[in-house]
């Protein structure tokens, strides 16, 4: 029996959902589609081809529409709030996309959104192309680090204030200004911290196009 290979990513996601990224096997999923592996080959020839194509399908509602006279770092913002929410939208959906480096219709969208944005406000090509990894680099490192706060995906998370205790047992003047920064290091306002990474990138893309004027 052949399935189609739209299926087949749909089925993986929920088995993502559902158990997680180890869990997700090419075993378990023929087993999920009623098929023999055999059958899953035809499209996917190993478990690094299906996470491209999960990846790819992640990406699927990002970067459409994107206003063409919109402000750069409109654009931006925008942008990267909709890669971020993607990514948070499955199980683990960071940890799939991550080190993927599928080169996709979805994928390449998002890239040329960004970084043509930012040559029209007058960037150079290296600055645009630098410029919109590094956000993606940093939408996927922050959402790593948010997912793994899920109890879904790591058990540990529910003890996440517990680790403020750890600190006692070293000397009180050992990390003098981590014990001193401890609220905010532990402060739990994920939207926050990430609009303030976010804006420090900005403000540096800011400071290239200000100097290329």
């Amino acid at each position: 029996m052949r399935i189609q290979r739209e299926r087949a990513v749909q089925a993986a996601l929920a088995l993502l959902d559902e158990e997680g990224i180890e869990g997700v096997t090419m075993r378990k999923l023929a087993q999920r589609l009623e098929v023999q592996a055999p059958s899953l080959y035809w499209h996917f020839a190993s478990k690094q081809a299906l996470l491209d194509g999960m990846a790819d399908a992640l990406l699927e509602d990002v970067a459409r529409g994107v206003d063409p006279k919109a402000p750069w770092d409109a654009v931006v913002r925008d942008v990267t709030a909709q890669l971020r929410q993607a990514l948070r939208s499955r199980r683990d959906g960071a940890r799939v996309f991550a080190g993927t480096y599928v080169v996709t219709e979805n994928v390449l969208r998002v890239s040329e959104a960004m970084m043509g944005a930012l040559r029209r406000a007058g960037a150079s090509s290296r600055v645009a192309a630098w410029g919109s990894f590094s956000l993606v680099y940093y939408v996927l490192g922050f959402t790593l680090e948010e997912q793994g706060l899920d109890p879904r995906s790591n058990p540990e998370a529910s003890r996440f204030h517990e680790r403020r205790e750890h600190f006692a047992a070293f000397p009180p003047g050992q990390f003098p200004h981590v014990l001193a920064a401890l609220a905010d290091i532990f402060d739990e306002d994920l939207e926050a911290r990430f609009a303030f990474g976010l804006e420090r990138l900005v403000t540096g893309l800011r400071a290239d196009l200000s100097l290329s004027a």
